[in-house]
């Protein structure tokens, strides 16, 4: 979901615990026009990080997230009708206190973003959307909903919004929290007291692909750093670190999560990026609908796939794939080392006759065409939690 497309601003925006991040010496970076922490060198950097979040529990500053909630006019329902128009996914079935992963997309039924929708009330949701997209998508949405009976906010100033991620993560917060996490479910969410804040937002939501939460809190620097000082000292006993956003790319990287400007963009459509099951053309007309069926009929010229190197060598972003007999057939989106599974592995566009598991590509690396082979995804799936004999007994 996050993006790193980089407006082009001069002074980089800085979250409320950017002072943090630079005392704990923080790697920093423009990320999509913000000062952003890459990695924290002193805590092992990336790698450490990485293998944190998969272990045990890291956080992330993901303050950066742009907010906006659509809530009701003096109409009832005008919220949802304006949610359904312009996201793919049928926000009807959202229960409150729900969330589900959807995207908003341009009449080609290519993408403008994705996003996450949360139904807050009865008629009133709040979408979180990309940093780099920000102003894109408020512009959007506040055009695309002139015609329902909504009020549209932009949020995104309003909070900072902590990801608090890895198999101890309920652990951790509910040392922190009145709520019962417990009882959450992963898309779901509560609202309560989190380090003596009322009604705070936290979500079970994170693009990790481990258990975790997302909070949002007053955006002030005091009260950001209070939490995260918090956090980290509740946190000590599970060894938690600071994890920048190198980490969060080679997680959700692992995880086959989509990134704006990579696997989905403007010049592809849901199809292409295989995100189906979350566009629901049942739901009635929204914007891309019309595009999307024609495509369906016309089929894809290209799927994304999931590629391990076979041959040494790293397939980064942008390298061309090709066949074996040296001709282009496709392009790598996004590509690492995999802390996880220590091997490199990438994702990639190819002709949908390349895509049976076992295919050869071969990724152009400098001047070297090296192999891989098509595997499938999500390369990694969080283990399945597992009860405790005498826990099992007393079910």
């Amino acid at each position: 979901m996050e993006s790193v497309t980089t407006p082009p601003i001069t002074e980089l925006r800085k979250t409320a615990l950017n002072a943090v991040h630079r005392r704990l010496g923080a790697k920093m970076v423009n990320f999509g026009g913000w000062d952003m922490p890459v990695e924290y060198p002193a805590s092992g950097g990336l790698v450490a990080e990485h293998r944190a979040v998969r272990s045990s529990v890291g956080v992330f500053d993901v303050s950066h997230m742009g907010d906006i909630r659509i809530r009701s006019g003096p109409t009832h329902g005008g919220a949802l009708a304006a949610v359904q128009h312009v996201s793919m996914n049928d926000a009807s079935k959202l229960a409150i206190g729900q969330a589900h992963y959807s995207a908003m997309l341009y009449p080609e039924g290519t993408f403008v973003d994705d996003v996450i929708v949360h139904r807050l009330g009865e008629d009133d949701y709040l979408l979180v959307i990309n940093a780099g997209t920000r102003e894109k998508d408020v512009n959007w949405v506040r055009e695309n909903t002139k015609g329902f009976d909504c009020v549209v906010q932009d949020l995104s100033d309003a909070y900072t919004q902590l990801a608090i991620q890895g198999p101890c993560a309920q652990e951790l917060l509910q040392k922190l929290t009145d709520a019962n996490l417990a009882v959450i479910k992963n898309y779901w969410f509560t609202h309560g007291a989190v380090c003596g804040l009322k009604n705070t937002l936290i979500a079970r939501t994170g693009y990790t692909g481990e258990d975790g939460f997302e909070i949002y809190v007053p955006s002030d620097a005091a009260t950001s750093e209070m939490v995260w000082n918090k956090v980290m000292e509740a946190g000590a006993e599970f060894g938690i670190i600071p994890c920048g956003l190198g980490a969060r790319n080679t997680l959700r990287l692992e995880s086959k999560m989509a990134l704006y400007g990579h696997e989905i963009s403007d010049k592809i459509n849901v199809w292409e990026a295989g995100l189906d099951r979350y566009c629901k053309m049942e739901k009635g007309d929204f914007i891309g609908h019309a595009a999307l069926e024609r495509a369906k009929v016309a089929g894809v010229t290209r799927a994304l796939v999931g590629l391990e190197m076979v041959d040494r060598g790293i397939a980064r972003d942008e390298y061309c794939c090709c066949n074996e007999s040296g001709e282009v057939i496709g392009v790598v989106t996004s590509g690492s080392p995999s802390p996880t599974l220590c091997k490199n592995i990438a994702l990639a566009y190819v002709p949908p006759t390349m895509t049976a598991l076992g295919t050869p590509i071969y990724v152009q690396i400098r001047t070297q065409k090296c192999k891989a082979q098509v595997v499938a995804t999500p390369f990694y799936k969080r283990p399945k939690k597992t009860v405790a004999p005498q826990a099992a007994a007393n079910v």
